[in-house]
């Protein structure tokens, strides 16, 4: 009965629900205390904890373990994107044992893992994906290279793909244009300088200094991009504090007008993946940021950022 009332009153528009994204759609859940399971079964790990009544945006639902509590019985489970995980339909404000005009998760239908897909980026940045051919065939490895480096909460995917969206068009193959130098500009993250391509060509153990144009490989970019990342700078706990400042500054190019159009990238992306912008995106750099650190070791750029020094 609880549960029934609730769902009318959610059709009644008596409690408030998060613009979804544009995958998603928006259900309430009740009671408090319920798990939400990396799986759709009772035995998968749990991965989160709903406090009380929570507006869940869901892309997919799935048939797993049956669960019951006072007000039903159901084994179809809720795929919600942003938790990472399931949550059991049972605890969904809804008179039904699944959920209305959601697809089953599976081929065909909104990915089960959060991986980003095609229509995500265009939704996120519109005529920016000039190539959606090429973008397309790129993603899945751009998907693992974002798993690897726990690239996995909305606020890193839209760092992240606004930085590359930005650099390169989110195309694994592209070359600046007009960039003639050996060591220019490739791939997504648009590696540069024998500085660059050196370490990268040691971590993966490729030749890049000899065979630069592997930078711009569907096998190499994607990793590359992810390297770049996590190992020459450690971009993801500015994009945890919304700080595209910093994030601008550890790419490497000299602050300028380009910095307020990546940080506007970054908020598109945000409420595309979260239904809202949150309060404290910060889109300018430190003063110790503003040249170039492209040529800064990981260590010399994050005590700069840290402590707020001029770069001499």
């Amino acid at each position: 009965m609880r549960r029934l009332v609730l769902a009318l009153l959610v059709g009644f528009g008596l409690t408030v629900a998060a613009v979804a994204p544009a995958y998603a759609t928006v259900f309430q859940t009740y009671d408090s205390g319920v798990n939400v399971r990396a799986d759709a079964s009772l035995s998968s790990a749990v991965v989160g904890t709903l406090s009380g009544p929570t507006s869940i945006d869901v892309d997919c639902q799935k048939s797993g373990d049956l669960v019951s509590n006072s007000d039903g019985t159901s084994s179809w489970w809720a795929h919600v994107p942003a938790l990472g995980g399931y949550v059991t339909v049972v605890y969904v404000a809804i008179p039904e044992d699944k959920l209305p005009g959601v697809p089953e998760c599976g081929d065909g239908n909104p990915p089960q893992d959060g991986d980003i897909t095609l229509a995500d980026v265009q939704a996120m940045f519109g005529s920016r994906i000039a190539n959606p051919s090429i973008v397309e065939t790129g993603l899945p490895s751009l998907n693992q290279a974002m798993r690897d480096a726990q690239i996995n909460t909305p606020y890193r995917k839209a760092a992240f793909l606004a930085t590359l969206v930005h650099e390169s068009r989110l195309e694994y193959n592209i070359r600046e244009i007009g960039d003639t130098r050996l060591y220019g500009g490739r791939g997504y993250i648009q590696l540069t300088g024998d500085f660059n391509y050196g370490p990268a060509g040691d971590y993966f153990g490729i030749d890049l200094l000899g065979n630069p144009d592997l930078a711009l490989s569907l096998d190499w970019s994607a990793p590359i991009a992810r390297w770049y990342w996590t190992v020459a700078r450690n971009i993801n706990p500015y994009a945890d504090n919304l700080d595209m400042g910093r994030v601008n500054a550890a790419i490497g190019y000299p602050a300028g007008a380009e910095d307020q159009r990546r940080c506007d990238s970054f908020k598109s992306a945000l409420q595309y993946l979260t239904g809202s912008v949150p309060d404290g995106v910060i889109c300018t750099r430190p003063a110790a940021l503003k040249g170039d650190t492209s040529k800064l070791t990981q260590a010399q750029f994050d005590n700069l950022a840290r402590r707020g020094g001029g770069l001499g």
